[in-house]
């Protein structure tokens, strides 16, 4: 295929991504003319429309998004394969983008992430730390760290990189005021102080004493969307934290907590890295992801 037929259809895909001749003349830096005549040139070699046009915006055809679909897979693989052959010759280097969980994410991920940037001194990072729930395609991570269930999906792959240990902790003078609960009945007389912004916050997973997995919902005054906060607030007397354990565990040494139920009543949490589903995923990814999953468990405590 010569180098004017790729860059027509080059030209082809831009148009439909960025929705318009006049976005996609913008972005390939190039006037709106030469756009119109590119894809004039594409049709006619092609014998069929690709585009509905009007005076505001261009639309597919039946067989222009055919096309489409077609072209963007072929382009997808060729993008793959220089990958794989950049990063058989140059080894790690490039960017890679990366979102997890804010507390988890400065003790468990950011000590990865230093330590692979300084081995290999070709790499960029970005990574943003933050309990909001990414869009991975949309905001164009290469890959992100999620905490608990994930939801299927055909655009993500996930693989488990470790169990985060849960446990329930409260302040001495809550449990003095209240009461130490010991099963599922006594916790849903208590106050729970809440993290995260979804429903799934206020269930809290537990072991009874007869030993059968149950879903506690916990009343609750108390909502943050910082696990920090939770601790603190636990900390003055607010009510119970359901925390991971590093998290509590300073604050019982410090005698600023107790735990109320251990980790072997309260149920861990998988811990996923997902990223998108291509066929090739970069050297540099699937190293991050290999560290990520042998070091996460130790700087966990476990």
């Amino acid at each position: 295929m010569s180098e004017d037929k790729l860059n027509g259809i080059s030209t082809f895909l831009t148009v439909v991504e960025a929705g318009s001749f006049a976005a996609a003349a913008i972005r390939i830096n190039v006037t709106r003319s030469a756009v119109a005549k590119s894809i004039a040139k594409l049709e006619a070699r092609l014998g069929v429309r690709l585009f509905h046009r009007t005076t505001r915006q261009q639309t597919l055809t039946d067989e222009g998004g055919r096309y489409y679909e077609h072209c963007s897979r072929l382009m997808a693989n060729l993008r793959d394969m220089e990958s794989a052959l950049h990063d058989g010759r140059q080894g790690l280097e490039g960017r890679i983008r990366v979102s997890a969980p804010l507390l988890f994410g400065r003790r468990c991920v950011a000590p990865v992430l230093r330590s692979l940037m300084r081995a290999h001194p070709r790499l960029e990072l970005e990574a943003e730390f933050s309990d909001m729930i990414v869009d991975v395609l949309a905001d164009g991570f290469d890959l992100a760290i999620r905490i608990g269930s994930i939801a299927d999906s055909t655009s993500l792959v996930a693989r488990k990189i470790g169990r985060q240990q849960m446990a329930i902790f409260a302040s001495p003078a809550y449990l003095a005021a209240n009461g130490r609960p010991s099963s599922v009945a006594d916790l849903r007389q208590h106050t729970g102080i809440l993290y995260g912004r979804t429903p799934q916050a206020r269930i809290w997973r537990v072991r009874d004493v007869d030993g059968s997995s149950q879903e506690v919902l916990l009343h609750g005054r108390e909502r943050y969307d910082d696990l920090q906060v939770v601790a603190d607030s636990a900390v003055q007397g607010g009510g119970l934290a359901w925390l991971p354990r590093w998290l509590g565990a300073p604050h019982v040494a410090a005698g600023e907590l107790e735990l109320v139920m251990d980790m072997d009543r309260v149920l861990s949490v998988d811990i996923h890295a997902v990223w998108p589903q291509n066929k090739y995923l970069p050297l540099r990814t699937r190293t991050l992801i290999d560290a990520l999953t042998a070091e996460v468990p130790i700087l966990m405590g476990e």
